[in-house]
Formats: structure tokens, C-alpha cells, sequence
């Protein structure tokens, strides 16, 4: 089936209805392309579209989108028509032919931009964004009102702008996007995921020093007719642009930065004024103004923790027109992962959904946005779009104790424990929901999953007697112990259907050293239980001795059939994406089960 959103009775207007009331009624035209200067003195590449260059017209709000990926291309003239601004394409396409200004910027030290990037998601990026409002409002053909949009970097961007508590900010969209970066990103559970710094280093190496060889690996910008940066309209011989990417050559490196960043919170070095939190949105949280309309857009196999950064900013920000939306999709929702659906590439038209939201919050039009329920998501397996007035939508729970023999059932039984020799090998494979936020364009996701759990720890429940919806965080509580200082736990939910196939669910992971909890920090509202993560609050686990372990698995919305069974499986290591903790030798962990030691998993589950 497809994503539809049809399937279902969530909307009282669905977004592709009210798309098709909204037709264009301005031509796409090419920008015009210039310099804005900053105060610093750095000069930053602008792509200007407006709905109409006739004096007179407009004036009209604006969307102003911030990207480290090219504003636009410059394509070889003779390879005929061919779309030189992939990531922006969808923005301009929406708004533009429906009365929208829309605004395109290199943020600084990327494509025809000048300056160096210090960070990833500088804060200086955020100085950038309010002078770049600022000369917006001033132009003749600003109404004043300005919104941003954008996927993953974009969407974070569209935060920071918010953050500067600019009066003309009237709403923001964040799409795909993290509300933490530690956690959200790169260190899910305290662990860093290893392949994605390495990957998206060479990506933007490719793209900030204009390193064609390097573009030809990866997908989105593959085509033998870019040609770089594009120029800005008065540097018609490129010289300027050269000049910018030679710059860019003092940009940080990926690597190194995250490497650095191994405790949350902690400076890069000694006097830095950076650390993870100064490159997340969470941070700023403080400075969005309460006025301002969010909409907050994730899928369920959208990387390590972007659903959870999506599901922080909807419960964080206290605002009242705020809006969360959550599909079958991966990173920026190029593909529908479903196992069941019709077509890799989704029905359900996001741009739509966000082209309404716009339109009440800068426009003023009445478009029925505030009759719908604030919280929209999708159920894997039951393939229908669900509606709910707050996050998680379930109150209902079901507990599940780890037995005896594998089993996975009301009651834990009589004390016991079971050893395991992690698989260092062990891994989840290349159709997980680690690739696409790496630029990898994966098409499929876990359809290898059976035979994955084999070498696992496995604790299975009994076959179910009703259809079961889980929506929300499963919460895993562990009590292990094991012969090592520090290591790491990964957990897996699967179904297990009547003919044996395992499908994975979802997902959660957790370092050892990181298994402090802390009620989640005013700008980090969370249901998942919340690991600080800092060098402070690490502790060492003590060699022999049980501990406990609780973590929550990774938000999905998935219903259960019939005489299927549910699946707990347990390992120390995900060769494919994770950082090897310890570094090197076997590793035994026992999980200790029953009696006073009762480890067990808390599912947001439901009959339906």
C-alpha cells in the first residue's frame, strides 16, 4: 500500500486536496544573483526569486532557505536543460509560482560564498541568518513577513533563525532535521556511528573546494554537467567564485570534529568556545519567540534520532500553534520504507502539507490548519495515517519480562541469567536507516533483516491474539553484567510472523559508561528516558556486578498482526555503523532475568 493520505481519516482537509485549491499563478523565473555583505566584512552568494520582477507587484513573504549544498549549479551549456539547483528545486517549484519571495543562500565558507566554515552549524551561520532578515524586510518587495523551510542542514538552519527571536519570523518548518546534534546525529546512545563523518566528510570535501571526482560518488550531485558553485550574476568570468572556493579550503573536517566531540557538552579543547552543544538547535531554544508557528516533519527511518528530534521541538517549544507530522520515510523522505508499499518513491505530498502551513502563518489565508489535530503519524504494517491531539498518543503499555529459554512474557519466573559472546562482526547491514543520512541512496530498508537476530540474544513472546498498534518509545531495561569497564548494548524489536520471517522494527543503543539518567533539561523535552552523556556523569561499570541499563528504543508507530510474536534481541556490537566498544578482545555479558533482577521492555502497545 502507499502513504496516501488517503489511507486513513486523519485530515479533515488532506494536503493534496488543498494543493489542488491552490493552483500557481506566477511563472518560475531564474533568480537574480548577487553578494550580501555581513558585517564581518564576508560576502555571501543570494539567489533572489520573486513571483514577479514588474514594479508594482507584490509585496509578498518571503522563505528563506540557508544551505552548505549550492544555492545552485553551474551546468555545461551544452548539456541542454537540466535542473542546476537539485536541493532548492523543491522549495522554489512550491512557493514561487504561488506568490512567495523566496531567498537561497550559500551559508559562508560553502559554494560561491566567501569565509571558512569553523563548524559544523556554526553559530556565526546564526549572526549571518538575522542580517540576512534584516535586509529582506528592508527591500520594496518584502510584506514583512518571513518563514524557512528546509531538509536535514536546511531545517536546522530554519531553528537557528527562529532562535534569533527576529520580530519578521513568523513561522519556520524544520523538515528531517536534529534537535541535538550528540544525540540526534552522531552519537545515538553515547556511541558514535563511524562510517557517517567519514562519508559526509568527502561529500562536502566535493562540494566546498569543488572536487568534481569526489561529487561523481554520491547520487544527488553525480551529473557529469555541473560545473560548481554557479557565479553570482556580476562575476560573469567566475573569478569571484574562484576566489570563494579557495577559501574554503580552511574549512574543519569532519572527522576530526566528531572525534572531538566524544562527550556531550564538553569544549572541542580547552578555551573553545564550541562544543555539541553549541552546534544544536536545543541550545538555542530560549531565544524562539512564542508567537511563532513550527512544523515539525520526521519519518520513522529517518537516521539515528531525527524522529526524536522532531518529536523534541514539537514537546520543547511552548508555543501554541505548533504541528508534528511523522511518515514511513527515510532522510528527507526520498523513499517510502515500508515493506508493504506500492512504490519506493511517496505518495504523501509533504511540500503540500508545509505550502498550507505557510499560508496561514504568512499569508493569512484561512486554510483550515488549526481545525486539524495538532499531531499527524503514520502506522507501519497497518498502512494508515493516524491523527492525535499530543505526544506519545498511547497511554496504554504492556510490560514484557525476559525469561527463561527465550521467552518474553508477563512474568520473569524464577531468577536466572543468560551469557552472551558478542559478535564484534556482527552488523545490521547496507539497507538500514544509517545510509541515507551518510548521502547513500539506499532504495530498500531492512528487507535483510531475517537471519540478522540469528547470532543474537533473542527473548520472544508468545504469538499475539489481536492486531497490536505500537506507537511511541519502547523502553528497554536491562540488568547486566560483564568483565569490562565500558561497552555497548544494542536492542532490536522485531515481528516475528507465523511462517518465521523476522522484520525489524526498530532500534536502540546505549554505551555503557552513558547509563546515567537526568529528567530531560528545559530545552530537551523528551519521553524517552534522557542520558546526559557527559564526561561528568560517565561512570565505569564495576567488573562482575549487575547494573541496570534503561533506554528507550527509537519512536515508531507500527501495528502488530494477529499471531505474530514480538522479539527482543540483544547485541554488543554493530560492525557496520557503530563505534567498537571495548576497542579490542572478547567481550561476555550476562543478562540477569527473574527475581528481584527483572529486566524487561515497557511497549506503548495497543489492541486494534
Amino acid at each position: 500500500m502507499a502513504d496516501s493520505d488517503r489511507n486513513g481519516n486523519a485530515w479533515r482537509l488532506p494536503p493534496s486536496d488543498y494543493i489542488r485549491k491552490r493552483p500557481p499563478t506566477y511563472d518560475i523565473s531564474a533568480p537574480k544573483s548577487f553578494y550580501l555583505t555581513m558585517k564581518d566584512g564576508c560576502r555571501l552568494a543570494v539567489d533572489l526569486y520573486l513571483p514577479s520582477w514588474s514594479q508594482g507587484d507584490g509585496p509578498w513573504p518571503t522563505i528563506l532557505i540557508q544551505t552548505p549544498y549550492y544555492r545552485r549549479f553551474a551546468v555545461d551549456p551544452a548539456a541542454g536543460r537540466i535542473e542546476a539547483s537539485p536541493n532548492i528545486a523543491k522549495y522554489r517549484d512550491v512557493f514561487l509560482p504561488r506568490g512567495y519571495a523566496v531567498v537561497v543562500v550559500d551559508v559562508r565558507g560553502t559554494g560561491a560564498s566567501f569565509g571558512t566554515r569553523d563548524i559544523f552549524r556554526s553559530p556565526r551561520e546564526r549572526d549571518d541568518a538575522y542580517e540576512i532578515v534584516e535586509w529582506i524586510v528592508a527591500q520594496g518587495w518584502s510584506n514583512g513577513a518571513i518563514g524557512a523551510t528546509g531538509i536535514s542542514y536546511l531545517g536546522a538552519a530554519s531553528d537557528f533563525l527562529a532562535s534569533t527571536s527576529h520580530p519578521a519570523v513568523k513561522a519556520i518548518a524544520p523538515l528531517f532535521s536534529v534537535w541535538d546534534t550528540y544525540l540526534d546525529n552522531y552519537y545515538p546512545g553515547g556511541i558514535l556511528l563511524t562510517n557517517l563523518a567519514d562519508v559526509y566528510d568527502r561529500m562536502m570535501a566535493g562540494l566546498d573546494q569543488d572536487k568534481r571526482e569526489y561529487l561523481k560518488e554520491f547520487v544527488y550531485y553525480s551529473n557529469p554537467a555541473f560545473r560548481g558553485p554557479h557565479p553570482v550574476d556580476d562575476d560573469p568570468d567566475g573569478a569571484a567564485c574562484v576566489a570563494a572556493v579557495k577559501e574554503h579550503a580552511g574549512n574543519f573536517r569532519m572527522p576530526d570534529l566528531m572525534r572531538k566531540l566524544e562527550f556531550r557538552s564538553e569544549p572541542l579543547e580547552p578555551g573553545s568556545p564550541y562544543s555539541s552543544d553549541s552546534i544544536s538547535p536545543s541550545t538555542y531554544a530560549g531565544g524562539v519567540r512564542d508567537d511563532i508557528a513550527i512544523y515539525s516533519v520526521s519519518g520513522w527511518m529517518d537516521g539515528a534520532g531525527y524522529a526524536n528530534g522532531a518529536i523534541s521541538r514539537f514537546l520543547t517549544l511552548p508555543n501554541s500553534r505548533k504541528f508534528l507530522l511523522l511518515g514511513p520515510w527515510d532522510h528527507g523522505a526520498r523513499i517510502n520504507c515500508s515493506l508493504w508499499r506500492s512504490g519506493e518513491a511517496p505518495e504523501f505530498d509533504i511540500m503540500a502539507e508545509i505550502l498550507r502551513f505557510f499560508d496561514q502563518y504568512l499569508e493569512g489565508r484561512d486554510t483550515g490548519i488549526e481545525a486539524e489535530k495538532p499531531v499527524h503519524y503514520f502506522s507501519v504494517h497497518a498502512e494508515e495515517w493516524r491523527a492525535a491531539d499530543a505526544w506519545p498518543p498511547l497511554e496504554a503499555s504492556k510490560t514484557l519480562f525476559l525469561s527463561q529459554n527465550g521467552r518474553l512474557g508477563d512474568a520473569g519466573g524464577t531468577a536466572g541469567s543468560d551469557g552472551h559472546n558478542v559478535n564484534f562482526d556482527s552488523g545490521t547491514g547496507r539497507f538500514t536507516r544509517y545510509e541515507r543520512i551518510a548521502a547513500i541512496d539506499s532504495r530498500e530498508y531492512y528487507t535483510d533483516w531475517h537471519g540478522r537476530d540469528g547470532r543474537m540474544l533473542n527473548y520472544t513472546s508468545a504469538e499475539l491474539t489481536e492486531d497490536a498498534e505500537l506507537t511511541g518509545h519502547g523502553l528497554v531495561s536491562l540488568w547486566i553484567t560483564a568483565p569490562a569497564t565500558d561497552f555497548a548494548i544494542h536492542a532490536y524489536l522485531s515481528e516475528i510472523q507465523p511462517d518465521g520471517r523476522s522484520l525489524y522494527v526498530t532500534e536502540g543503543s546505549l554505551r555503557a559508561i552513558h547509563r546515567c539518567e537526568i529528567e530531560p533539561p528545559p530545552h530537551h523535552r523528551t519521553p524517552a528516558v534522557f542520558h546526559p552523556c557527559t564526561r561528568g556523569q560517565a561512570r565505569d561499570v564495576t567488573p562482575g556486578e549487575p547494573h541496570l541499563f534503561r533506554f528507550s528504543l527509537l519512536p515508531i508507530s507500527w501495528t502488530f498482526s494477529a499471531k505474530s510474536r514480538i522479539r527482543l534481541s540483544l547485541e554488543g556490537a554493530d560492525a557496520d555503523h557503530f563505534q567498537r566498544i571495548p576497542a579490542a578482545g572478547p567481550l561476555q555479558f550476562d543478562v540477569l532475568r527473574g527475581g528481584g533482577n527483572g529486566s524487561h521492555i515497557i511497549l506503548p502497545l495497543r489492541a486494534v
